[in-house]
């Protein structure tokens, strides 16, 4: 039986819980790859009655593969600016149908992982971030989180994809402190981490999890569990976009992604733990640029660190994460196997530790 043999041989249900709204059902069924009938339910309210049959009517025919746009634009299409949608729009009626036709997950849908924090070079983490990622498309692993952990001869900044090298770094500063510079393969900026002064992880999942949703959207979305996690830490964090996450006593850290044609994505966070400002000033000259916009004369005034928020050693706020993680979706823990190693070391050899890549933007 083909794929397409299984969408035809069944009625297909997506749901979709509109966050602060209401529940939005999407029944459908699918005949030689179109979608045949559409039933679209839920306790949301609607005026008038007649809107729910133009829906319906709009999403008959369509594609069963059809995009989260393609959807919600034929839903938009099909009603007019006398139809009153309330605690639901025509992108959580997409998310449904996309969920009904398995193209759009849930976490709960997933069987989840924690990848303990195993001490790893800077250059093999990065590397690492690259091979679990493609593992997640090629289904030889779970998704997961990963907590980083590095040598402390190991201080590093870890620039993003496309920044410009000479411009992001001060040769100087590097060579004075002594710094690795790493580039990575997500955007974003760059990070400066010593050994014990971040905590970092990486979240590997299928592009399904975040399916139809913008940039700006799926940051808070994929990092809600870290806000848990921080409240449990008495730290009252919050996102300001598009990718930093602060308290009201200042910056604590931000995020970045990348996400693969193949259908997976890698999103990561860095967070300051204990972090010497005067040193990430020296080495970042981006960091100058940013501290100055900002009207700030110091970086002591921009970064918070955790271990002053919260008083805990940084075990135990990996502790914590770990604990929320494995709470909320049902993770199960594991170390970074000896074959992943294997083959993170031989890439960083290959790609991350040459200056072609190093340096890919001068």
């Amino acid at each position: 039986m083909t794929a397409q043999d299984t969408f035809d041989a069944k009625q297909l249900h997506g749901e979709f819980k509109v966050p602060g709204g209401k529940l939005v059902v999407a029944d459908l069924d699918v005949t030689e790859g179109k979608i045949s009938r559409a039933n679209i339910n839920g306790d949301f309210f609607l005026e008038p009655d007649e809107a729910l049959d133009d829906i319906n009517r709009a999403l008959t025919g369509l594609d069963y593969d059809a995009g989260h746009g393609a959807i919600t634009q034929a839903v938009e299409a099909s009603v007019d600016e006398s139809t009153v949608m309330f605690g639901f729009d025509a992108y959580s009626i997409a998310t449904a149908v996309r969920r009904a036709t398995g193209f759009a997950t849930r976490w709960e849908d997933h069987e989840w992982e924690v990848i303990l924090p195993t001490q790893i070079p800077i250059y093999t983490q990065v590397a690492l971030d690259q091979i679990l990622t493609e593992d997640v498309a090629a289904g030889r692993t779970q998704p997961a989180m990963r907590l980083w952990r590095w040598p402390i001869e190991d201080p590093s900044v870890v620039i993003g994809s496309f920044q410009s090298y000479s411009n992001e770094v001060d040769a100087d500063a590097v060579a004075k402190h002594g710094i690795k510079v790493a580039r990575r393969i997500s955007g974003g900026g760059a990070m400066f981490m010593e050994a014990d002064n971040a905590v970092t992880y990486s979240l590997y999942t299928p592009t399904s999890l975040v399916d139809g949703m913008s940039f700006t959207d799926s940051y808070p979305f994929l990092d809600a569990w870290l806000m848990e996690a921080l409240d449990r830490m008495q730290v009252k964090a919050f996102y300001e976009p598009l990718n930093d996450i602060s308290t009201p006593e200042g910056k604590i850290g931000g995020a970045a992604q990348k996400r693969l044609a193949a259908g997976s994505m890698l999103h990561h966070v860095t967070m300051s733990y204990d972090i010497d400002a005067q040193k990430m000033t020296d080495v970042l000259r981006i960091g100058r640029e940013k501290v100055s916009d900002k009207g700030i004369t110091s970086a002591q005034s921009r970064v918070d660190p955790l271990r002053r928020q919260t008083g805990m050693a940084r075990a135990e706020i990996w502790d914590v994460m770990v604990r929320t993680f494995t709470e909320r979706y049902g993770a199960t823990t594991r170390e970074v196997t000896d074959d992943e190693l294997a083959r993170a070391e031989a890439l960083a050899e290959e790609k991350f530790l040459t200056r072609a890549w190093i340096q890919r933007v001068p």
